[in-house]
């Protein structure tokens, strides 16, 4: 066990309150910096070469031998590490049974390949789960990078990032307000294909051999009027009555048929 020699016992504590605030977007934007929770997540972002600011923990929540070698790794590379009662840790935390170890972490913000050949295109993605899950498949299938388009939950919420299982670290992310700014990330003559339940050539017989984007819509409202009129409209075909499926499951399929192409292309 690694006993703090000072321990934080208040919610008052400065480092605490700084730390509380990264759980909002304009913390974070302000603070150029996030907060991560849980020895997986943490040790994801260690092992991907990010050196936490800070580092806060908890003795008596931190029980697994993996948690403990991770905090002894963080400690002996000279990370600012901080003791916390059980309580100020628990006020820190978002999750329902904290780990006992959390960490302020400089937003990735790693570099956009010069020559894509695969991006997603998040468009009007609200929901945090499906956005963190499609970052994940993403990274899984190979692509490039990520794009998170004008509407779209902001990438480093808590729950996104949680959801990503650590591809926030490893795969570019670039926020973009507007629709030229998406645009001017892209080659010129890299394709568009937007997930759209209404029509479209079948998923599987786009020539994903091509550089490409893919945009993937709001589950609610579909993909947006630019998205829809900059791109090529595919769909998945479906048995049965189901009209649509989750937008996390249809833009990760779509992805997986695209690194299958690639993975098989002579």
């Amino acid at each position: 066990m690694n006993e703090p020699i000072d321990l934080i016992t208040s919610q008052e504590n400065p480092r605490i309150k700084a730390a509380r605030k990264l759980h909002t977007r304009k913390g974070r934007i302000a603070a150029g910096a996030l907060l991560v929770e849980g020895v997986r997540l943490l040790s994801d972002a260690w092992r991907s070469g990010i050196r936490p600011e800070i580092v806060f923990y908890a003795p008596e929540m931190l029980g697994s031998d993996e948690g403990n070698a991770l905090l002894a790794s963080l400690q002996e590379a000279g990370c600012a590490c901080f003791g916390c009662a059980p309580a100020v840790f628990a006020a820190l935390a978002e999750t329902v049974t904290p780990q006992g170890i959390a960490a302020v972490l400089p937003l990735p913000a790693l570099p956009m390949p010069p020559q894509p050949t695969l991006i997603l295109i998040l468009d009007g993605i609200g929901d945090p789960g499906n956005a963190g899950t499609l970052i994940r498949s993403a990274e899984a299938a190979g692509a490039d990078a990520v794009i998170v388009g004008p509407g779209t939950v902001d990438p480093f919420n808590d729950k996104v990032v949680r959801a990503g299982m650590g591809a926030h670290f490893r795969l570019p992310l670039r926020r973009c307000a507007g629709w030229n700014d998406v645009t001017a990330l892209l080659p010129a003559e890299m394709a568009w294909y937007v997930a759209d339940a209404h029509g479209g050539a079948a998923y599987d017989t786009v020539d994903w051999r091509q550089p490409s984007a893919i945009v993937v819509g709001s589950e609610a409202h579909g993909p947006s009027p630019h998205a829809s009129g900059r791109s090529t409209g595919i769909l998945i075909p479906m048995a049965g009555s189901t009209e649509s499926l989750n937008a996390a499951i249809a833009g990760s399929v779509i992805l997986f048929e695209a690194a299958r192409w690639r993975r098989t292309a002579v």
